[in-house]
């Protein structure tokens, strides 16, 4: 299974995977599940942490060079994903985590979350 992880959960694991909800952990340590993260996350890493948001801390650049090195594979940013936000019912209203749910529901990949506010979107999310 392809796997999304959300910003937080990309975040806790370059922290320390013991931060990371255990059902997530399982899911993530399954070698048939690959492993992808978004340049989403990573732009609302750069300008969280640009903001002094506590828990975005962790450089971006340096995130990703360890989510590659682990063998995430990075997802980018298309028009059709951008496109797709506009059909989202208002659920959540961080951008970030719109164009998250979006890139799920275009590619057909499942978004790993902990975020009940998202699992809330019909679709391909499931709650850690």
């Amino acid at each position: 299974m392809k796997l999304l992880l959300d910003t937080h959960l990309l975040i806790w694991a370059a922290e320390g995977i013991e931060r990371v909800p255990v059902g997530a952990r399982e899911l993530m340590a399954d070698p048939n599940n690959e492993l992808l993260f978004s340049v989403a996350s990573l732009w609302e890493v750069a300008i969280k942490r640009g903001l002094n948001r506590p828990d975005f801390q962790v450089d971006a650049r340096m995130l990703r060079r360890g989510l590659i090195d682990n063998g995430y594979v990075e997802l980018p940013i298309l028009g059709e994903h951008a496109a797709a936000i506009d059909a989202l019912p208002p659920f959540h209203k961080d951008p970030f985590d719109r164009l998250l749910i979006a890139q799920a529901m275009v590619e057909g990949i499942t978004l790993l979350t902990e975020d009940t506010t998202l699992a809330q979107y019909q679709g391909p999310v499931r709650l850690a």
